[in-house]
């Protein structure tokens, strides 16, 4: 690996993980289409689960007391159901044609939160078969099942220290269920690069750190006005590569 690919990923690292510090959110779907210009998807994946499980499992440990796993425990099964169906596309569709998919789904993401925000008019709870199902396909698939995982709780949660803290929760379920599907499917171990997963968590630390700094300064609706341009800039980088 160059320098200059080293000093990419990191920097990918560092960016992504400071607005997770901020918002606890936005981590795989910001550093997965970045990372996808540096390395194979299915590597960029799996070094974002790594480092989003971590992450999270730090995160949701700190404020386990605001987790409202009430929330979670009806997604969790459509959830896993929807993992074993991504790990499956991804194992067998070449790369790409993910590319392009995942540069439309985070470009689409992005003109979502811009021109909607985060949604806040309470919703059913049987929505979770749907943002489980969705999210555990697009987590497994792209690393990036944050949005359809937000979009249900951020329409049940109100409190915001609630819903950080239990979509950390929800990432770190999520991630350790990934974890295991991968491992039984061959695809963690041969898509992994244990090298640069040590490099990345210096990076990942020092974003986290800055973002937890940064957390309190901002409002929701500046979070989610930073969060959808950078959704915009790295879909449409993977759109530009792709066509």
């Amino acid at each position: 690996m160059s320098w200059e690919t080293g000093a990419g990923v990191l920097s990918v690292i560092l960016l992504a993980y400071f607005m997770f510090g901020v918002s606890g959110f936005g981590s795989s779907l910001i550093a997965v289409p970045l990372l996808s210009h540096f390395m194979p998807l299915r590597s960029a994946v799996m070094l974002a689960l790594v480092l989003d499980l971590i992450s999270a499992i730090g995160l949701s440990r700190k404020a386990r007391r605001c987790v409202r796993w009430d929330e979670l425990t009806p997604m969790m099964p459509f959830a896993l159901l929807g993992i074993m169906a991504g790990a499956a596309l991804l194992s067998r569709v070449p790369s790409a044609p993910l590319l392009i998919a995942l540069g439309i789904f985070v470009t689409l993401v992005g003109v979502r939160y811009l021109l909607l925000g985060a949604g806040s008019v309470p919703i059913s709870s049987r929505w979770s078969v749907l943002a489980g199902l969705a999210g555990g396909t697009a987590s497994a698939l792209f690393g990036t099942g944050g949005p359809a995982y937000m979009s249900y709780l951020a329409h049940r949660l109100e409190n915001r220290s609630e819903l950080r803290a239990t979509f950390s929760g929800l990432l770190a379920l999520d991630g350790g269920l990934r974890v295991v599907v991968f491992v039984a499917s061959g695809l963690f171990f041969s898509s992994l690069d244990l090298t640069l997963l040590v490099i990345a968590l210096p990076a990942m630390a020092l974003g986290l750190y800055f973002g937890h700094r940064t957390h309190t300064a901002l409002s929701n609706q500046q979070m989610t006005r930073v969060t959808a341009v950078l959704l915009l800039a790295s879909g449409m980088s993977l759109l530009m590569r792709g066509v």
